[in-house]
């Protein structure tokens, strides 16, 4: 490819990540070899690689360096690559490095005879193992990557054979019970972490929303408000970035010739793609708008999402089950609910988990407690799903270990848009702690 240099440096950021995509899946990429390839300075090879990074073309790893990666799909989020099993454990990459983008589907522990071995690993698993040649190599042509434990390295032949096949061998300082249980830890967060929803599961990042550019005018407006049946619009400038915002309010009683950058609002509140839906909720609830743009980090017009489209996917994520239990779902898991001349009760006991430094337990863990005592008495009195927007706590005596309690909620206020409660955490001795909570209604968006 012919050099960049007489091209702006945006431009040649552009033409830098052209070049990245022409690349093989699992080359390494370094700043000093792009930039003497395409006749750029260091820093601006630097820029590209971390915007080809946040576009999920490359992928840097410790101990690895950058590589081209396919582009992650959310669909695969449960799954692991090897090169993050290889972050994980701390290990060291001795070969295979073109295959560290795929993904690990489950790990095989190698403390059997290697026939019986055999029968358990296929393609896309990973071995753990110790310092078996054998084992290595059977692993490898099975079409399993190699994870070896206690420091050890392999051998060259091993390592030859895992550049051929393209699957990676690791080396970890740890023992195998170690490497296994923090394997198996981050998988089981990646089943948590796929349960909640963000933006980029709500978009088509491939159909391109309907916009207006700088320089349009009125009359342009109200063409597409038209064709598409909408009223609100981005705008965007001739690099695609968002630069503004207009509304049927905005344009009511203005002249047909009138540009759109005369009435649209400048610098509109904008979001990341992988920010959290309730999170854009809760922004677009309290800013009162209806459509929020979506954009890369140097504010590049991705896709728009509705408050509609928000409110239907936390109401289907409200009903979908749960993947994995989070450290909420485990402290509440003892407790059940009763009911007390027509008031909800949750009753449980405080367990050794629960404590604190002093021996007492956490207030922390009482704070949980009398949240989600709150949030069960919402959900089962009004069926609707709700951001918490405050939460006061007030700590009347110390709770010990072994403790029977009750939390009791009562509703000072329930109405479509807020509900405010107090919340009150019994002991045998009588009151230990309370707690005001007010929350925003979901449906009130």
């Amino acid at each position: 490819m012919a050099a960049v240099s007489g091209m702006d440096t945006s431009t040649k950021r552009e033409q830098i990540l052209q070049y990245i995509e022409t690349l093989d899946i699992g080359e390494k990429i370094s700043v000093r070899a792009i930039a003497k390839a395409l006749g750029v300075s260091e820093g601006t090879a630097y820029k590209a690689i971390k915007e080809a990074e946040a576009s999920g073309l490359v992928s840097t790893k410790e101990r690895i360096g950058t590589v081209r990666i396919d582009r992650k799909r959310r669909e695969a989020l449960d799954q692991l690559t090897f090169g993050e099993v290889a972050e994980i454990v701390e290990g060291h990459i001795f070969g295979g490095t073109s295959g560290l983008d795929k993904s690990l589907h489950k790990f095989v522990i190698g403390a059997m005879e290697l026939d019986a071995m055999l029968r358990y690993i296929d393609e896309g698993s990973l071995l753990i193992v110790g310092n078996r040649i054998g084992a290595h190599r059977c692993a490898l042509e099975q079409g399993a990557g190699v994870l070896i434990t206690g420091g050890f390295a392999p051998s060259e032949e091993v390592r030859a054979l895992a550049d051929e096949n393209g699957l990676p061998i690791i080396s970890s300082r740890h023992d195998t019970f170690t490497v296994a249980s923090m394997i198996n830890r981050a998988m089981y967060d990646r089943l948590i972490k796929r349960k909640i929803m963000l933006i980029e599961d709500l978009m088509t990042f491939n159909r391109p929303a309907d916009v207006l550019r700088s320089g349009n005018n009125m009359l342009d407006f109200h063409k597409l408000s038209r064709e598409t049946g909408n009223y609100r619009f981005p705008v965007i400038d001739d690099r695609g970035r968002v630069i503004g915002l207009i509304t049927s309010k905005d344009a009511a009683g203005s002249p047909d010739d009138s540009p759109v950058d005369k009435y649209m609002t400048r610098h509109p509140i904008t979001a990341a793609p992988n920010i959290a839906v309730t999170s854009a909720a809760h922004t677009m609830a309290a800013e009162g708008i209806d459509l929020l743009p979506i954009v890369d980090r140097h504010r590049k017009l991705l896709g728009v999402v509705t408050r509609q489209q928000l409110l239907d996917a936390l109401r289907f994520a409200g009903k979908q089950q749960e993947s994995g239990e989070t450290f909420d779902d485990l402290i509440w898991a003892g407790f059940d609910a009763e009911e007390m001349d027509g008031t909800p009760l949750y009753k449980g006991a405080i367990t050794p988990q629960m404590s604190g430094s002093l021996g007492m337990v956490s207030e922390g863990i009482l704070v949980t407690l009398m949240t989600r005592a709150g949030r069960q008495m919402i959900r089962d009195a009004g069926k609707r799903d709700f951001l918490i927007d405050g939460m006061t706590a007030f700590f009347v005596k110390p709770v010990q270990i072994d403790s029977q309690i009750r939390i009791i909620p009562r509703a000072l206020e329930m109405s479509r848009k807020t509900t405010k409660l107090e919340i009150e955490l019994l002991d045998q001795a009588g009151l230990a702690a309370k707690a005001m909570m007010t929350a925003q209604m979901i449906d009130s968006y």
